[in-house]
């Protein structure tokens, strides 16, 4: 008796699940799985192979609905996504944040912050002009913005959904999501405004040939000489800015705006290509920021007040230094600060 009515329970589930499919897929009607589907249910009753291998077959067939993607029923890049996504993607994306987090902290303490190997001069020179650090500071608190709020939506279910429960979870992970979506496009302008000021600046000359030589005397404690910025500046520009926040950023876009026709499978290749280049650009970024704050003295005041010391001028950027001083009035070099003794 209960063999009897679970047989009969999947027929009538079989013949709801069939009807809403020839209902609104005329193709499937018409096309080879029925044929096939009716030879099958001879030989073996209730196996509806055939007839979903074409459902999940990913092609267009005949809807009731219009729009993208809507004559496919299941779209199996979709469990594809959802592997990955929160799979390989979250655990070693979390993996990679964690370990430059502790990376950091061991060789700030092993090496400690780069201090100046003279005293101040008390002397300034301007090194950023207030339209670069609006850019600079426009396009780093966007930034943090987007990567607080990411970080929540990729991670707030293992991190924060058993500490705040599922209500205020809800509302935090909404919050976050429509914040990210409206700070996206101003940091992608904020970039592009930021690429257009620094560009000139960050083209390779045969000066950076020895900071890589030198590793940028980050262990040794030397100062290579450098124009406005040494090589490992320029590649956070080449490849953190321009390459990889504007993958993000027009990945985002994508996400941002579907109603251009993107179909499912170009979502699903955005958000993936979206999460995995924002977790590489905020994993590299730490070390920028961790360099521009605490792990040299003086390297903040420039993007704080736009001027540096001198002495700080000299050690560092020494190229540049020399130039800014040729272009100073001739009065003033008079004054200027002696050569800081090397390391």
């Amino acid at each position: 008796m209960k063999r009897d009515t679970t047989i009969l329970q999947r027929a009538l589930w079989m013949v709801c699940v069939l009807g809403a499919l020839l209902g609104g897929t005329a193709s499937l009607a018409a096309g080879p799985a029925a044929a096939e589907q009716a030879q099958r249910q001879q030989s073996q009753p209730l196996n509806n192979a055939p007839v979903w291998r074409e459902v999940r077959s990913g092609e267009q067939h005949v809807t009731n609905i219009k729009g993208v993607d809507t004559g496919v029923l299941i779209q199996s890049g979709g469990q594809t996504w959802r592997t990955l996504r929160n799979g390989p993607i979250t655990l070693y994306g979390g993996i990679a944040l964690c370990a430059m987090v502790v990376l950091l902290a061991v060789f700030f303490r092993l090496r400690g912050p780069i201090m100046l190997s003279g005293e101040k001069t008390g002397r300034m020179i301007e090194r950023f002009s207030t339209l670069e650090r609006t850019a600079h500071w426009s396009m780093a608190i966007s930034f943090c913005v987007l990567a607080a709020s990411g970080l929540v939506m990729l991670f707030g279910k293992h991190v924060l959904l058993p500490v705040f429960g599922y209500t205020l979870f809800s509302v935090v992970a909404v919050v976050c999501k429509n914040v990210h979506n409206f700070v996206g496009p101003l940091f992608i302008m904020s970039v592009l405004v930021f690429i257009v000021l620094f560009v000139r600046d960050n083209v390779w000359r045969s000066i950076d040939a020895l900071w890589i030589r030198k590793a940028g005397g980050l262990l040794s404690g030397e100062h290579v000489p450098s124009y406005r910025f040494n090589f490992g500046e320029k590649t956070w520009f080449w490849l953190g800015v321009v390459g990889l926040s504007m993958l993000v950023g027009v990945s985002g876009l994508v996400l941002n705006f579907p109603n251009f026709g993107q179909g499912r499978f170009v979502m699903q290749g955005a958000s993936i290509i979206h999460v995995t280049g924002a977790l590489v650009v905020m994993t590299l970024s730490l070390a920028h920021i961790y360099i521009g704050s605490i792990g040299m003295e003086g390297a903040l005041d420039g993007m704080k007040t736009g001027q540096v010391d001198e002495a700080w001028a000299k050690e560092h950027h020494e190229l540049w230094y020399d130039e800014a001083l040729q272009s100073r009035p001739a009065e003033t070099h008079a004054g200027s600060m002696p050569a800081p003794a090397r390391v």
